[in-house]
């Protein structure tokens, strides 16, 4: 956990969701890259990956194949992440003011699929590399334009989560009326800082 010194109450909170195989402290890399007054703050994913074959960390749901995923498993964690945000204010030692939920791959996807099926919530999700689950329910109408803005941002050339997944993902938000931000990079699977500002600057144009 990253809390900056003098953090009072209503100060930002990052909460960062790490990839699959990956582990708490994966994401407390970004730090830097993150405004000075944001605390961050990492869960960690409830399965073992080794179980599925992900090796030694720890995931989010079990894949399936595209943007298929085992249901029972991506609603588990959901619910996981329901009562970590619900105990914020113990973990940080402070009340928390806006609430940014992002992710790393399927930390990603789970930041998408929490605030479409948890609007209000948080104050916006930041996607990095992730995809739109197939299942989710959408928001339609005046929920989905008055829903939790979503920043995704993605590697042109992506190994693991292909660049077509998030060309789906956000064709399907964008029609449904959900605020979007997108961000394309000439990378792999991975972040960079223009990425990293880019969202920071979403946020704080809310």
């Amino acid at each position: 956990m990253h809390r900056p010194e003098g953090s009072v109450d209503e100060s930002p909170v990052a909460v960062l969701l790490h990839g699959r195989g990956s582990h708490m402290g994966d994401l407390q890399g970004v730090v830097a890259g993150l405004p000075d007054d944001w605390s961050v703050v990492t869960p960690q994913a409830p399965f073992h990956g080794a179980d599925w074959g992900y090796g030694p960390g720890y995931a989010w749901y079990r894949y399936i194949a595209e943007d298929r995923v085992v249901e029972e498993t991506l609603t588990h964690s959901l619910s996981r992440i329901d009562d970590f945000l619900r105990d914020l204010p113990e973990i940080m030692g402070f009340t928390p003011g806006p609430i940014i939920l992002g992710g790393f791959s399927q930390g990603g996807t789970m930041s998408t699929a929490f605030v479409l099926t948890r609007p209000g919530q948080v104050t916006a999700a930041l996607n990095f590399s992730g995809f739109l689950a197939s299942g989710v329910p959408l928001p339609s109408g005046e929920t989905a334009a008055n829903g939790t803005p979503i920043f995704w941002g993605h590697g042109l050339d992506d190994p693991a989560i292909p660049f077509n997944l998030a060309v789906r993902g956000r064709a399907a938000l964008s029609a449904a009326g959900v605020p979007l931000t997108s961000a394309d990079y000439p990378i792999g699977h991975y972040i960079v800082q223009e990425e990293l500002r880019a969202a920071v600057e979403m946020v704080n144009g809310l």
